[in-house]
């Protein structure tokens, strides 16, 4: 029997600190060329995030999933942050109310009708080795503004009231490919990709 040889190498596994698998696609899709393999973290293994900051919490993650797994580990901590609010909902964006319509709700009351709307998003990358120590990490900031009410019926969390000026849409306006290349995920992506290609090839 003759010895077949593979024309690609073993993809490298990378397991993303999170239980969401819409994440692991996203993140599947900015990282589509190159020879890796995502895979949620185990459904038992629960990280908390007690960081003060995106970063930290980032860190938090991909360290705690890799030093479980044993596995190298990718995460990320993002949210909204309002200008005249002094950063709030931040870290907090995902538990700022009980929905995502009470939560949206809850920044436009709190922001009424004062006139400075500038916010931004932010997304921490964090890639652990399976030792647990960081190997590499990143922030990507998208600045817009946020509208009196919500507009549109795409992306998911605060997008509808998430105004990017430069192309007159909110995140729930645009389409799919416009928003991964524009957000702050996006824009940690672009930062990152260069160095995770040299580190996986």
């Amino acid at each position: 029997m003759e010895n077949i040889t593979p024309t690609q190498t073993t993809p490298k596994l990378l397991v993303v600190a999170t239980g969401n698998p819409g994440k692991v696609q996203e993140m599947q899709e900015y990282l589509a060329d190159l020879n890796l393999q995502l895979k949620l973290k185990p459904k038992d293994l629960e990280i908390e995030e007690t960081g003060e900051t995106f970063l930290a919490n980032a860190r938090l993650k991909a360290t705690g999933v890799a030093k479980a797994t044993g596995e190298w580990a990718i995460a990320d901590d993002s949210g909204l942050a309002v200008d005249a609010l002094d950063g709030r909902p931040g870290i907090y964006s995902a538990r700022y109310a009980p929905t995502v319509a009470e939560q949206i709700e809850r920044v436009l009351t709190e922001l009424g009708d004062n006139s400075n709307r500038q916010a931004q998003f932010v997304c921490a990358l964090v890639i652990a080795r399976p030792d647990g120590t960081v190997a590499l990490e990143t922030e990507g900031i998208c600045r817009g503004e946020i509208l009196y009410s919500p507009r549109g019926n795409g992306g998911f969390g605060y997008d509808p009231i998430f105004y990017v000026p430069a192309v007159e849409k909110t995140f729930a306006e645009m389409s799919g490919e416009m928003k991964r290349s524009l957000s702050h995920r996006g824009e940690a992506f672009k930062i990152l990709l260069p160095q995770i290609k040299a580190m996986f090839g």
